[in-house]
């Protein structure tokens, strides 16, 4: 009689044992670990695009700032900016993607361009950024 009482006694623990243990299955945890991996991956190909279209904004702005920038001449604002992305290790701005248009008491300034980056076999990431500043005797605003 004792060892159907030991055997009752684990069968009940048993029972409780599977209501009590919760968690994912090794196959689930590889599942998320790589859709993890897959996002962190992405995010590496994304963030130095977005770092640079940051240096691009600082140094137009800081060119908008700069003291006789409304009155200065396209190319030389130009080379001022290409100074300043050169700081940055920046390379995808080319001359080519920047604009200068006559505003009334200075020049917009704008700077369109594209980077695509490989991802996966013959899958590219392709970013767009534009952004535009007016140098004016005002400053960045």
């Amino acid at each position: 009689m004792s060892s159907q009482r030991v055997s009752g006694e684990i069968a009940m623990n048993h029972k409780a044992m599977n209501r009590k243990q919760r968690g994912m299955t090794l196959t689930s945890f590889l599942m998320v670990l790589a859709v993890v991996g897959f996002a962190l991956y992405i995010g590496m190909k994304l963030f130095p695009m977005y770092q640079e279209f940051y240096a691009v904004k600082v140094a137009m702005k800081s060119l908008a700032n700069e003291s006789g920038s409304a009155d200065m001449d396209p190319g030389k604002a130009q080379e001022l900016f290409f100074k300043r992305m050169d700081m940055n290790y920046s390379d995808t701005v080319k001359r080519d993607n920047i604009k200068f248009d006559r505003i009334e008491g200075g020049w917009r300034m704008s700077v369109n361009y594209e980077v695509r980056k490989a991802l996966i076999g013959n899958l590219d990431i392709v970013g767009r950024f534009d952004n535009s500043q007016d140098l004016t005797k005002r400053g960045a605003e």
